[in-house]
């Protein structure tokens, strides 16, 4: 691990802990040159399918791309970022699961959407007008109308 400060790879850990449910692990790092201090987060790598984008191209799973999204529609919200992580985790754990080599790029928005539903219903309308595109006042109120309709348990 390369020292952001000096670039020297050598370092030491002086402090590992376990974060995010025991699946992330923290370490706090001195650089051995210039003697400042950093911190890391190692996460096992899983074996995630290819995303077949809507024009047919391939690209790897992006945690960071999904998460930029929600950050976006969780703007002003009360949604912690570790409610972000844990959604984009679970995400991760079903395509993990499902063993499959390539998913659509719709599949994982459709995902996002109903696990970010149960979230926060606001966040939830942003991401779905940005994801869905909306093309008039009509769809969007669609969506709302649809969301305001659902029985108690399912909005």
């Amino acid at each position: 691990m390369k020292c952001p400060f000096c670039g020297e790879p050598d370092n030491r850990v002086i402090d590992s802990r376990l974060s995010q449910g025991d699946e992330v692990t923290r370490r706090r790092r001195e650089c051995d040159a210039c003697g400042r201090r950093f911190t890391t987060y190692e996460r096992i790598e899983l074996v995630l399918p290819m995303v077949v984008k809507k024009d047919g191209r391939r690209e790897t799973f992006d945690r960071l791309k999904v998460l930029a999204g929600l950050r976006r529609a969780c703007e002003k919200r009360p949604v912690s970022t570790e409610d972000l992580d844990r959604l984009v985790d679970r995400i991760e754990r079903v395509l993990v699961e499902a063993g499959d080599k390539e998913i659509d790029s719709a599949v994982i928005g459709e995902r996002v959407m109903s696990r970010l539903r149960e979230l926060d219903q606001v966040a939830y309308v942003r991401f779905a007008s940005v994801y869905r595109s909306f093309k008039d006042i009509h769809e969007f109120m669609s969506e709302l109308s649809e969301l305001l309709n659902a029985p108690k348990g399912e909005s």
